[in-house]
């Protein structure tokens, strides 16, 4: 059995009186630091809420007046200033901090993080790289490594740019495999560019290497054969497009049909775009075979091609083509059927478009890497026909 002791009673009203200071010491921490924001750092925040930016710039500014210690202040302050356009605001308050203020290491680590963004965005990379490097040993490494990326890209330098998203590859476990693959490929151009077409193609097997779907490398290597007069090996290279991405077969369809033509054989040229078609429908590998057709197996046969599309998928392109055909067979009526045409094309104009899967950018032409959002293949292969009839 337990024996109690009486002088536990003694005790116990001490812990209690311990727990109640504790509590009373936490209550007034928690109000010091409450009362401890100025109000006008609330109306800064509602202010951004209700996207009011100058405002708010003005409200965050009166709050590091008053608050002249807080470095979250500061750099609360200076992301709005980023936003709003007033980078060198935000620059020279950042320096002002790293300059006449006594900062702890971590501190001095924040604020150089803030002025690398505010030199990120004002376009003065050489500085903001210099500043990221001596982040990337600190808490901000990760970050640091993808703003350097960022850099290298816009910089163009290639070499580096690969070495960093390897880097950030194996740290992050985040594949970079396609990214890679196009720097590999921008190297190529520029030794095309050179007419170093060995240190190009060893390029673009790297590429291959990197990401095997890479569309990219194997158009290239298929236009450095064909420039040699090697169209086999070119032909090839874009037959391989069809086992990487189908829907990219139209960005090669004419180069597969100027190949075939080189070697005599345009026939075999045309029959394998038209079974390309019938496999994937491609509304540019139509367009490519329609030309074709006219132009080896007469106005007929195109009339009837574009006739069948015509009632497959209705569309001003189609109808624009069915006319063309019939206005060059049709003995009768034949003015007519080109002043249709003609008011068909005014009224299309050049209405088809890439659309950037992430920022929704349109373009007139396919570009590997959307001039918008930088990243790379978020333009579709195929347009989308903004004439469609629904």
């Amino acid at each position: 059995m337990i024996q109690f002791e009486y002088w536990w009673l003694l005790v116990i009203p001490f812990f209690f009186a311990l727990g109640w200071i504790a509590a009373r010491i936490d209550i007034k921490q928690l109000m010091k630091e409450s009362t401890s924001l100025p109000a006008t750092y609330f109306k800064g925040l509602n202010y951004l809420i209700t996207n009011q930016y100058e405002k708010a710039v003005n409200a965050f500014m009166d709050a590091v007046r008053i608050n002249n210690e807080s470095l979250e202040l500061h750099f609360a302050l200076g992301s709005i200033l980023r936003r709003i356009g007033h980078i060198d605001r935000a620059i020279n308050m950042h320096l002002d901090l790293l300059e006449n203020r006594d900062l702890n290491p971590a501190q001095e680590e924040s604020v150089k993080a803030e002025l690398a963004q505010d030199y990120l965005k004002a376009g003065l990379f050489d500085r903001a790289e210099e500043l990221f490097l001596k982040l990337e040993s600190g808490k901000y490494k990760q970050y640091a490594s993808n703003a350097l990326l960022e850099i290298y890209v816009k910089e163009r330098e290639w070499q580096n740019a690969i070495k960093m998203a390897t880097k950030l590859e194996k740290e992050s476990g985040v594949s970079f495999r396609l990214q890679i693959s196009h720097y590999h490929c921008e190297i190529a151009l520029n030794a095309i560019l050179d007419k170093d077409k060995k240190s190009a193609s060893k390029s673009l097997n790297d590429a291959l290497n990197a990401h095997k779907k890479c569309v990219r490398a194997n158009i290239l290597l298929g236009d450095l054969d064909a420039e040699d007069g090697e169209h086999n090996k070119a032909i090839n290279y874009w037959k391989k497009i069809e086992f990487q991405d189908p829907e990219s077969l139209g960005l090669v369809a004419s180069k597969i049909l100027n190949s075939f033509e080189k070697l005599k054989k345009p026939e075999e040229g045309l029959s394998l775009l038209n079974l390309y078609f019938e496999n994937y429908k491609l509304r540019s590998l139509l367009n490519v075979i329609y030309e074709a057709t006219l132009k080896l197996e007469g106005s007929e046969m195109a009339e009837e091609l574009a006739r069948k599309e015509l009632i497959r998928k209705p569309s001003l392109q189609a109808l624009d083509q069915l006319f063309q055909a019939r206005a060059m067979n049709s003995k009768h009526k034949e003015q007519d059927i080109q002043l249709i045409q003609q008011t068909v094309r005014n009224a299309i104009g050049n209405r088809r478009l890439f659309t950037c899967s992430g920022c929704g950018f349109k373009a007139k032409q396919h570009h590997w890497q959307c001039p918008a959002c930088n990243a790379w293949e978020a333009l579709p292969s195929e347009p989308t026909e903004m004439n469609e009839i629904s």
